[in-house]
């Protein structure tokens, strides 16, 4: 009876019973499989958050000086004209201010966000010919947070002025870190910018019969460089070129300037103008810890990593000091470090899975009692998941909090499927010592092959219609989806290979002290079991009445629970917003800030603070608004202020800001959320837009 038994098994253990008969060939594929693992693991690219690119487009025209109320008839509606009729547009927003217009249009989730940024781009190439000529060239892009700078240094020196100090910064140290592999961009922002002063003397110019466009015209006639032609001989030939560029500030002052048009009276620019080498007028003041610098940002490629990017820019920055390369009085600090918080956010994902690996090997080792069988739960934990990096690989995904978090998860269900071989092929050994190892290993393979093949695939139906979620939460929980799926996936062929091919060559042994004593403790709370459920079934209607009970019971705490998207992250950051009235001047803001800069200083929770006063800088482009300041402040690790929260801190703060009373100002302070996620129109949990056609209600309203 027992070989026909015997010969079915051979024909229904199906991959299982296969692996069992070519243990070699399972190990040396597995090899494989772990070196294509480790491969794909260093191409993984590493993010705080899966790629995600809203469908919105974002069109910035600035023209610096311009009142609010201009830029809306000259620009604002300009754009809104034409950007209104962008196929696919669902929504539109416009804000003016200042020298400032900005126009976001917004589309459908799933919508082909770069063709409706090319469709847009026409848009604007049209409305630019009835636009001002005085404004700077329009910025159209699309919000991705992945061309958010991955850091922002500030540096500073007590030494050099601050032309000198951007200058430097700007063509010194961003040309050394602008190479490094994965960096796009190195962007100074602040700081001031050298500039030459023609300052006319406009009696004089009346008297000749000039004027300031006079001036202007000779100007920019004179500094160009003009293309001579070629000049060819026997066997080569020779572009050339006519400098014309002003390199000397004597060469401008002796530049003529024509009286007649016969061209025969001539004079100096210089008797007429007095030439001034100086600087831009300071509109925007940038600190860092209370001292003036300069802004420096750190744009990453789209798909590299953004820990190694960061590590390769502070590395480039050691080499420069240790070399003397960087001046001694030259400091730079960082401002805002995204990778900080990609190792942080990782290394809690990291530490829960592993975690979960020891404590899952743990119980293993508990209820077998063999040492190598727990080895074989533990090496196929680390199999499936290089398997599941191959899958994430293929899929175009990164190391972020999702994709960690799905293989989290799914090191508990590799775990199910592989306790369930391992467990079975022991229980086999024990029960028919008898039988030969290998046919006793296929006879236990074969009893719950189909089981496990059919509860993942049931974990996989549970799962997989996730993957078709539309919106915001299917751009974020897509990744984590696809690599609960990977690593199901990656399990079951784990369980269905390595695991009964490495357990049939174990032998059952003899039962140890911790296993016997085990083994009490489960057949008394067996016997408990079912001595409390037969006396259960004498009564069978009382147990869903306690399960409804317990159902009512429930409801009440459910419906009163927080709903909210995501869970609050306290990384430390606070932002504070200083708001004065218009019109306000930028050392009297300046004065404003340096007080509220006075009351964080004092905090011990602080590690530092970046200020901005008079507008703000980002990467290049910068926005001037001289009643309004910003200032960035990092907090110390949680352990290290004490377990002091983010919120409760803004609350301590806030209230010595009411205390100081600064007349004109309104200060706001909150804790920033998750970088790169915005889930409203605002930075709040909940905006109110109040629409109607006078402005001074609003306003009113507002207030």
């Amino acid at each position: 009876m027992t070989a026909p038994k015997i010969r079915l098994v051979e024909h229904t253990g199906g991959l299982a019973a296969w692996s069992i008969r070519h243990p070699v060939g399972v190990v040396m594929i597995t090899l494989a499989v772990m070196v294509l693992g480790l491969f794909a693991l260093e191409r993984l690219g590493i993010d705080l958050l899966p790629h995600i690119i809203y469908p919105e487009i974002r069109v910035r025209v600035v023209d610096p000086g311009v009142p609010a109320k201009v830029m809306e008839d000259k620009v604002t509606r300009q754009l809104e004209e034409q950007l209104a009729i962008t196929e696919d547009a669902i929504y539109i927003q416009s804000r003016t201010r200042e020298g400032r217009s900005s126009v976001d249009l917004s589309f459908a989730y799933g919508t082909d966000i770069d063709q409706a940024l090319r469709d847009a781009s026409t848009r604007l190439d049209r409305a630019k010919r009835f636009l001002p000529t005085s404004i700077e060239p329009p910025i159209i892009y699309k919000r991705d947070p992945s061309q958010r700078p991955v850091a922002e240094l500030a540096v500073s020196s007590p030494l050099r002025d601050p032309v000198e100090l951007r200058s430097w910064v700007d063509y010194t140290l961003g040309k050394w870190l602008v190479n490094l592999p994965g960096v796009a961009a190195a962007e100074v922002g602040g700081g001031l910018v050298e500039e030459i002063q023609v300052l006319a003397d406009q009696q004089r110019l009346a008297g000749l019969g000039l004027d300031i466009l006079d001036i202007g015209d000779a100007l920019e006639a004179a500094n160009v460089d003009v293309p001579s032609g070629r000049l060819q001989m026997a066997d080569r030939e020779i572009s050339g070129r006519t400098a014309g560029r002003f390199q000397r500030l004597d060469e401008l002052t002796d530049l003529p300037i024509v009286l007649d048009k016969d061209g025969a009276a001539l004079l100096r620019l210089g008797e007429v103008t007095k030439v001034i080498e100086g600087a831009e007028e300071e509109r925007l003041r940038i600190r860092l810890n209370g001292v003036p610098g300069v802004k420096l940002s750190i744009q990453k490629q789209p798909r590299a990593n953004t820990v190694t990017v960061v590590e390769e820019v502070q590395h480039r920055i050691d080499q420069l000091h240790d070399n003397n390369i960087i001046p001694p009085e030259i400091e730079i600090h960082p401002v805002d470090d995204e990778a900080r918080y990609v190792r942080q956010a990782l290394n809690n994902a990291i530490n829960a899975a592993v975690s979960g690996a020891l404590l899952a090997m743990l119980v293993v080792y508990l209820f077998l009692g063999s040492v190598r069988r727990t080895l074989i739960i533990g090496s196929a934990i680390p199999i499936a998941i290089l398997v599941t990096f191959i899958l994430m690989t293929m899929g175009g995904l990164t190391l972020n909090i999702m994709t960690l978090g799905g293989l989290a998860l799914g090191i508990g269900m590799l775990v199910d499927s592989t306790i369930v071989m391992l467990e079975n092929i022991y229980r086999h050994q024990r029960l028919h010592p008898q039988e030969p190892p290998e046919e006793r290993s296929r006879l236990a393979a074969a009893e719950v092959n189909s089981a496990i093949v059919a509860s993942t695939t049931t974990n996989l139906a549970a799962v997989l219609p996730f993957l078709f979620i539309g919106g915001l939460v299917g751009l974020l929980f897509r990744e984590l989806i696809f690599t609960i799926s990977a690593a199901i996936l990656a399990s079951l062929v784990v369980a269905l290979t390595l695991v009964p091919a490495l357990s049939g060559r174990i032998p059952a042994g003899q039962e140890g002290g911790l296993r016997r004593t085990l083994n009490r403790i489960v057949e008394s709370l067996q016997a408990g079991f079912g001595w409390v459920t037969a006396r259960l079934l004498k009564v069978a209607w009382l147990i869903p009445l306690l399960f409804i009970a317990g159902l009512a019971a429930a409801l009440p705490v459910l419906q009163q629970a927080e709903e909210i998207f995501l869970p609050k992250m306290d990384e430390g950051r606070v932002s504070v917003r200083i708001t004065a009235e218009q019109g306000i001047s930028l050392a009297r803001m300046d004065e404003i800030t340096r007080r509220v800069e006075a009351i964080i200083q004092r905090q011990p929770e602080v590690e530092s603070y970046f200020t901005q006063v008079g507008g703000f800088v980002f990467g290049r482009s910068r926005h001037e608004a001289p009643n309004r300041a910003g200032v960035q402040v990092i907090l110390k690790p949680l352990l290290e202020r004490g377990g002091i929260s983010s919120e409760d801190w803004i609350e301590r703060v806030r209230e010595e800001i009411r205390k100081a009373r600064l007349i004109g100002a309104r200060v706001r302070l909150y804790s920033r959320g998750i970088r790169g996620i915005r889930m409203s129109q605002g930075d709040d949990d909940i905006t109110l837009r109040i629409l109607g056609p006078d402005l001074e209600t609003l306003e009113t309203l507002a207030a």
